[in-house]
């Protein structure tokens, strides 16, 4: 059967401020030299597939460092900095060791990084003020890929090296997870979540990427330390996810999608009440999962709907509500009972939007193991809630990180204040800390969100959009690791500002500041993206028509659709990380000199919309001088609009304002007498938005005669123009 997809559309749904991140650290080594014999080291890297990012002739081939060869053969690279040479191990080995024999032109400042696929990489060893000679630099992780990244040269050559020797263990693995049931266990106010009889803490995120994908995100989620991901649907595609989860010791809470799940804004009304159809279908759905899956080592638990009993307020009210609510519940304990009929080794449990769904399961679904909720900003209010409900039973939080748009306040232009690189990743910080801050009842957390895509929406929570680890993402790793030391981490951006941000022009220039400084000293690249998801609902972001102007200053061009705009500015520090601040920009008609005749004269309409949307829209509202007022016409073709001036005026200019429902033909006319009408202007090809047109004519009397619309609403106007 068909389901949604199991990441559902990233958010939706007031605020509060967060504490700014504390300082990131950024790491330096001693460098050790002369090395002297490991016993317990392999040398892995010697004969191995050896490339770089240049080498400086023929004879400098990036091979020559892996030959074993320290004093006659050498890789040089060319004569600038961020250079890199790799060594592929071919398969996944644990690292111990790494030594670098350099020739004179050797690496001041460099990193020694590892992977697992060759594009995701993350830092074992940073080396500053390094002095040639040899250096011996003891590691610790894994991965199939080594490879020096230079970031500062010695002097005026390039980097060379007579050999690059990499030591550790062939063929290391990641353990799969641990063997046995998973029980929930102890009792009121002191539960804990077991594995094979082992305590398990759920560190995990929700999960993302394609299931194609897997293999290739997976090494990293564990990289950060987390032990397990959610998804919200479960089918025949999420054995290979599975798979590759426990081949990186991770478990998976595996999610059923019931309607209408996602909360507010979800669609699919479903009638629990009366609708065994659906119920019977989905339970057997459900099973037939739930016995192919439940002996996957992989498998953590059972997840039955997400933010159903919240979303059913989209599909009824009053008292059916509260009917709908209950039978919905009441269902929820019915596929709980049939999951621990067949697997009686996974516990079940149930999200929902808000605490205030806990009553219900209370009262209606004993047969859950423990409770889950998705909660963002009010997360350290969850603890409370319980205590006041009366609950005994145990919860996760399913979804949580910083405020969401739902959440947050508006800015002077009227949309949701993002939260700042910084801030959200405090967010997940303080999230954490409140989660873990329930001992014996909160059993761990799925932070949201492990996703790439690099939209709106993907901006505001991924902590790898486009596969660029954020502040956010080092924040999460801090938390679920415990070390202080997570790498290489990036640029910070702070005081980011728009100007004017809330009259820039369209298809004029606004400017863009913001102050940017990378912990670790890397150079840094810049790219500016809008989005116009405020603007007409394109949540994607497009890179803008931008220039630096030098000092954190950007010139940019203003889209030519008006409204209220994000503006993203995206720092990159070369080594797979970036920050991203965005503000908002409310585009408005170009100014036009001169004195605008049509400004409150009387104006007329063939017909006008009376109780539509924010209508009366009246001919009136279109020469009032206000941007957020319209005319708007009737749904046919043809319409007219007429404005008198009063008495014969010369025209130079006009200009036409379009609401969304605007003329894709129209054609423009003056008169003396309101009969006899002279065309100044016509176009078959209007586009909306703004229209500024040079006419040279004289008239008491100007109209718009509208023969096609360009959308399937009638034509509406915020504002007629006339300029002599």
């Amino acid at each position: 059967m068909s389901r949604p997809a199991t990441t559902p559309s990233l958010r939706r749904r007031a605020a509060v401020p967060f504490v700014a991140l504390g300082a990131l650290l950024a790491s330096s080594l001693t460098v050790a030299l002369a090395p002297g014999a490991h016993a317990a080291d392999t040398l892995l890297s010697q004969g191995r597939p050896a490339t770089a990012s240049s080498q400086e002739g023929d004879g400098y081939a990036a091979a020559a460092a892996v030959d074993g060869d320290l004093t006659r053969t050498r890789w040089a690279s060319q004569w600038s900095d961020q250079q890199w040479f790799q060594v592929d191990l071919g398969q996944v080995s644990n690292l111990s060791r790494v030594v670098l024999t350099w020739e004179s032109a050797y690496g001041k400042d460099y990193e020694i990084q590892a992977s697992d696929n060759g594009s995701d990489w993350h830092t074992l060893k940073k080396v500053t003020g390094g002095d040639g000679g040899t250096d011996d630099l003891t590691v610790s992780g894994s991965g199939r890929y080594v490879r020096m990244q230079g970031l500062a040269r010695s002097g005026g050559y390039g980097y060379s090296l007579w050999e690059f020797q990499v030591y550790g263990s062939a063929g290391g693995t990641t353990p799969p997870p641990a063997p046995g049931a998973v029980k929930v266990e102890g009792g009121q106010g002191n539960w804990r979540l077991t594995v094979g009889g082992q305590p398990y803490t759920v560190k995990g995120v929700t999960w993302g990427p394609a299931v194609s994908d897997a293999p290739r995100y997976l090494p990293d989620v564990r990289a950060m330390g987390a032990n397990t991901i959610r998804t919200w649907g479960t089918d025949g595609s999420s054995k290979a996810l599975l798979d590759a989860a426990a081949s990186n010791g991770i478990r998976v809470i595996n999610g059923f999608w019931l309607q209408p799940g996602g909360g507010p804004g979800a669609g699919g009304c479903v009638d629990y009440v009366t609708d065994t159809a659906y119920k019977s279908t989905m339970l057997t759905e459900f099973a037939k999962w739930v016995d192919a899956y439940k002996s996957h080592p992989a498998t953590l638990m059972w997840n039955v709907g997400n933010e159903s009993v919240l979303g059913l307020q989209n599909c009824y009210g009053g008292t059916e509500l509260e009917a709908q609510r209950n039978a919905y519940t009441s269902f929820v304990n019915d596929v709980a009972k049939k999951i621990h009929g067949i697997d009686p080794d996974h516990p079940v449990t149930s999200t929902d939007a808000w605490t205030g769904a806990w009553p219900y399961y209370k009262r209606n679904a004993p047969d859950l193991d423990l409770y889950a909720v998705n909660s963002y900003s009010n997360v350290c209010k969850v603890r409370q809630d319980w205590i006041d409900g009366g609950y005994t039973k145990p919860y996760i939080v399913t979804e949580t990180g910083p405020a969401g748009e739902w959440e947050v306040p508006d800015d002077a232009n009227g949309v949701p204040d993002e939260p700042t690189d910084v801030q959200k990743a405090d967010g997940y910080t303080k999230a954490w800390n409140c989660v873990t801050g329930h001992q014996g009842v909160a059993l761990g957390a799925t932070l949201f969100h492990y996703g790439t895509e690099h939209d709106f929406g993907g901006v505001w929570f991924n902590l790898v959009p486009d596969g660029l680890k954020r502040l956010s993402y080092y924040a999460v790793k801090k938390a679920y690791t415990g070390s202080a030391s997570v790498g290489n981490t990036p640029p910070v951006i702070s005081g980011m500002t728009v100007s004017p941000a809330s009259s820039a022009p369209a298809g004029g220039d606004f400017t863009v500041h913001a102050d940017v400084r990378d912990p670790d000293g890397d150079a840094v690249t810049y790219k500016v993206f809008l989005s116009g998801n405020y603007a007409n609902g394109d949540k994607r972001l497009v890179e803008a028509q931008w220039r630096s102007t030098g000092n954190g200053n950007f010139t940019v061009t203003a889209p030519q659709r008006l409204g209220v705009w994000k503006v993203y500015v995206q720092a990159e520090d070369g080594h797979g990380n970036a920050g991203i601040e965005t503000r908002s920009v409310k585009v408005v008609a170009p100014p036009v000199s001169g004195t605008d005749l049509a400004l409150n004269r009387p104006a007329t309409a063939s017909s006008s919309q009376q109780s539509y949307g924010d209508c009366p829209c009246t001919p009136a509202l279109a020469v009032d001088g206000r941007a957020d007022t319209r005319w708007a016409s009737d749904w046919s073709d043809p319409q007219w609009f007429q404005v008198d001036l009063g008495a014969p005026k010369a025209l130079r200019r006009l200009q036409l304002v379009w609401d969304p429902a605007y003329a894709k033909s129209y054609e423009v006319q003056v008169s003396d007498d309101a009969n006899t009408w002279r065309p100044v202007y016509s176009t078959t090809a209007g586009d909306g938005d703004v229209d500024t047109l040079d006419v040279s004519a004289t008239g008491r009397y100007v109209r718009l005669q509208l023969t096609a619309r360009g959308t399937g609403w009638g034509y509406s106007l915020h504002e007629l123009g006339i300029y002599g």
